[in-house]
């Protein structure tokens, strides 16, 4: 009895044994199949650009601005979608627009413009295209000698040389009695006269010592010279805005309601050259939570945490008052420690049509 009792012990331990061993085999296949699988289904996702449409109802709209449509493109951090952004291409046959903004964060690595140079090539040639620089990539203005006597970093010239309208400055839209400005967020909250004298004071200190200037010092004046001639025309250019003309705001990070609560008050009801009236602000910078999780949303983003709020990092949304959208983005910020490209997250272009009419 008590063999056959070992027997039957031993029996049931080499069975456990099997299982085991059968199981363990299982999931070496399993889990290397599902991983793949997800990784080819996220490559797909991820190659596939598509282009967003939205339809915003500003209150009085000027009736020549109707239906007038801006492709909003952001964060493309030098990505390519194939040989020469054939996927962008693809994306955007048939697509009609009126202008284009570019919200920040365009370069690649090091300033490399070619990926954003390839994908302005497949732009409509005969449309402005407004660009403001993000986080990513180094001040547009060189302040130190480099080889040239332009102002501009060598990026900053290459772009403008393509054709595209590095926003330094508000820029002045018309269609018959319709007037759109583009503006850079920042210029809001200058104080002009302030700064100006801050400027022309360092360009007298440096001029005073004129027979010792070195390359770089003569690079800082260029570069002060060309900021005062940007506030004394901006001082000019505030003047000439009208309550009934449109203002979109270009931004890289989204504002916040606290920022725009804070800054709105500094200017008087009859400054015209206020955020109050701003009819839309345009944001990147998040890049739509870089990686996502199917049906729940953005996984972690750095500056919001874990599991933020989809309306904080991607889409349309309202901050007192006014509307905001934040660009999905094309490529992946370096930013994401440890979430390398876009998981789950189709690069997108958004375009943004105008009307008067409620939806």
């Amino acid at each position: 009895m008590r063999r056959e009792k070992n027997q039957y012990i031993f029996a049931s331990e080499v069975a456990r044994k099997q299982r085991s061993h059968r199981f363990r085999n299982a999931m070496l296949l399993i889990v290397p199949l599902l991983i793949a699988s997800v990784l080819v289904a996220n490559f797909m996702i991820s190659r596939k650009v598509t282009v967003e449409e939205i339809r915003l109802t500003i209150l009085n709209l000027p009736a020549d601005l109707e239906g007038y449509s801006l492709l909003h493109l952001s964060d493309l951090h030098g990505a390519r979608y194939g040989e020469g952004q054939k996927a962008i291409q693809t994306a955007l046959k048939n697509i009609r627009y009126s202008c284009v903004v570019m919200t920040g964060d365009m370069l690649g690595e090091n300033g490399d413009t070619a990926p954003l140079l390839e994908l302005n090539a497949l732009l409509t040639a005969d449309v402005p295209k407004y660009l403001i620089p993000g986080d990513t990539e180094e001040a547009p203005v060189n302040s130190q000698a480099h080889g040239s006597l332009s102002v501009y970093a060598e990026w900053a010239e290459e772009i403008q040389a393509a054709g595209i309208t590095l926003l330094e400055k508000p820029a002045l839209v018309t269609r018959e009695k319709g007037r759109i400005w583009f503006v850079p967020e920042n210029l809001y909250a200058l104080d002009v006269d302030r700064m100006l004298g801050v400027y022309e004071r360092q360009r007298k200190e440096l001029l005073d010592r004129a027979t010792s200037l070195t390359a770089d010092d003569a690079a800082k004046i260029r570069a002060l010279e060309h900021e005062i001639s940007l506030l004394e025309e901006l001082r000019e250019t505030r003047k000439e805005f009208l309550s009934t003309d449109i203002q979109v705001v270009l931004t890289h990070a989204p504002l916040t309601e606290e920022f725009l609560s804070d800054l709105i008050p500094w200017s008087g009801k009859e400054d015209c050259f206020s955020l109050r009236y701003a009819s839309l602000i345009l944001a990147g910078h998040y890049n739509d939570g870089q990686w996502r999780i199917p049906f729940v949303g953005p996984l972690r983003v750095p500056e919001l945490g874990w599991f933020p709020d989809d309306k904080l990092v991607q889409g349309l949304s309202y901050v007192v008052g006014i509307p905001q959208y934040i660009s999905p983005g094309l490529g992946s910020d370096p930013h994401y420690e440890y979430q390398p490209g876009r998981l789950f997250n189709p690069p997108k272009i958004t375009r943004i049509v105008l009307t008067g009419k409620a939806n």
